[in-house]
């Protein structure tokens, strides 16, 4: 199965939904990226959903919905666990002027962003084959972003070296996680937590906004 017209309405009404104005091209390459993901993941189990009618909801527009928070913090961003590219694949089309670092440490899945880099010639892409304790950027990120990677505990403890006190880290969950809260590094503290409501997506989404303390 490949994209089809409904899939492109489907993301249209989606970002109005959502307020996030896309340009034309931005349209065609989400489209194009769904295309790849789509292809490559009957091979690599890059995504769990296999189904392409719900992949516009699950990765492209989940994916949008932060669109709005990335804008307020900071030009270089890291995506951690990135797997099939979601948010940062979305986020580095939205935001041609800003650097998007995605990192994960399976090669089938790098490999896969880094065909999705070339063919969609995004130059503000960087992909990154490493596990998050062992990669260590030459400065710190303005934000770093994660979906459903990890506990809250571990993703501030496997990224502080990543980040300073003027990073935001940027979680993207389900369900409020109040027990992964409870357990935040005591250096860390929550900005914001916000529900994300998601065009054709059943279920909780919260965006949990974190910064380090001094």
């Amino acid at each position: 199965m490949s994209v089809t017209p409904q899939h492109a309405h489907e993301l249209t009404k989606g970002a109005e939904q959502l307020k996030v104005a896309l340009t034309e091209q931005q349209q065609e390459l989400l489209l194009q990226y769904l295309g790849l993901l789509i292809k490559w993941n009957k091979a690599y189990n890059l995504t769990a959903v296999r189904n392409p009618d719900e992949m516009v909801s699950r990765h492209l527009l989940d994916s949008l919905s932060v669109v709005n928070d990335v804008a307020l913090y900071g030009e270089h961003w890291l995506d951690v666990g990135s797997g099939g590219g979601m948010p940062g694949v979305p986020l580095a089309i939205v935001f041609p002027e800003r650097k998007f670092t995605l990192l994960d440490s399976n090669g089938k899945k790098t490999r896969f962003l880094t065909q999705v880099k070339l063919e969609l010639k995004l130059d503000n892409l960087e992909v990154i084959h490493s596990r998050v304790e062992a990669y260590t950027p030459e400065q710190a990120f303005s934000g770093i972003i994660s979906r459903a990677f990890s506990s809250l505990e571990d993703f501030t403890n496997w990224t502080r070296h990543l980040g300073d006190q003027a990073t935001h880290w940027l979680a993207m969950k389900g369900v409020h996680p109040d027990d992964e809260l409870q357990a935040l590094p005591e250096d860390f503290c929550l900005k914001s937590c916000q529900i994300l409501k998601v065009p054709g997506c059943q279920g909780q989404r919260h965006l949990l906004i974190l910064q380090r303390q001094s």
